[in-house]
């Protein structure tokens, strides 16, 4: 049996209409290709549709029983059609993030409400963890993006496992230190002023940007002397706020108030603490990018 989806709505309409002129004009084609059709598709059920007399034109019981079928059909493959436009367009599916937890402090929270409100079908879940797990998930798909901070990744080694890296968000570092501090009431200072002060950081063997901390103090001309180690940034500021030392920290980690907690600039070549989005290469997913679209937005029209 072959039966396609045109000859189904031609016989809506001729069935709509009750007239095979007027059908024909509702469609803008001639009324013998509309019977031919019509015909073709009796022949192929093997039933009579309508009921054709000289002054009558009633569909039969098999025609209308066809009739509510075939509206059925139509009406959810247009349905269907939009959908699979709509996926096309990334309005909908899932989104998993991966993401560093002092990401959530900056511009992310603002950025995943714009998408929610332009794309309200989709649905994400934020995957809060480090690179190194992030990396992983991104690689066995079980996060479609990540968020992590500086240092970029080298390009051969994203290459080898199918993976972009971009930029997102600039930022530098600043230093914490408590309110009582000697520093505390300089408008900035320079990242050599804390060399002599106790350094707390996030753990050195869970992520790069510690250690790349660590290592920009070095080229600042010295050591830090490394107090305690935390996972959590959270950890690291209430250990400040009890004066057991300092700390480097994205600067917009200073939007939240933290007691007895003082944020310092840095005056000259200060770290940065950049964002970047790292996400596969290997699917053309809809919705990544979409969600791209928005860290990207259209370049300003020039006049």
């Amino acid at each position: 049996m072959s039966i396609d989806l045109k000859q189904l709505k031609y016989f809506l309409a001729v069935a709509e209409e009750k007239s095979f002129s007027r059908a024909a004009e509702r469609l803008h084609i001639s009324q013998p290709p509309l019977s031919q059709q019509i015909m073709k598709l009796e022949a192929e059920l093997g039933v009579k549709l309508f009921a054709r007399t000289t002054r009558t034109f009633e569909l039969t019981v098999a025609g209308k029983a066809l009739m509510q079928e075939a509206s059925d059909l139509l009406a959810k493959m247009r349905m269907t059609i939009d959908t699979v436009r709509q996926i096309d367009r990334g309005e909908v599916g899932r989104l998993r993030v991966g993401i560093v937890g002092s990401a959530m402090w900056g511009p992310i929270p603002s950025m995943l409400e714009e998408f929610q409100s332009k794309y309200p079908r989709v649905t994400w879940t934020i995957h809060e963890s480090g690179p190194t797990v992030q990396y992983d998930a991104l690689r066995a798909k079980q996060i479609d993006v990540g968020f992590w901070r500086e240092p970029k990744l080298d390009d051969d080694e994203l290459r080898r496992d199918n993976l972009k890296q971009e930029l997102c968000f600039r930022e530098n570092v600043c230093v914490a230190v408590n309110e009582h501090h000697p520093l505390a009431k300089m408008d900035a200072i320079e990242l050599s002023d804390i060399a002599d002060d106790p350094m707390l950081t996030l753990a050195l063997d869970k992520s790069a940007f510690p250690r790349y901390l660590i290592q920009c103090c070095v080229n600042a001309g010295f050591q830090p002397e490394i107090f305690q180690e935390a996972h959590e940034p959270q950890t690291l500021l209430a250990m400040v706020g009890a004066g057991l030392g300092v700390t480097l920290m994205p600067e917009t980690t200073a939007r939240i108030g933290w007691p007895g907690v003082v944020f310092l600039p840095i005056r000259t070549n200060p770290p940065s603490a950049n964002l970047y989005i790292t996400y596969t290469t290997l699917d053309d997913a809809p919705v990544v990018r979409a969600f791209l679209n928005i860290l990207r937005p259209p370049p300003a029209e020039t006049r």
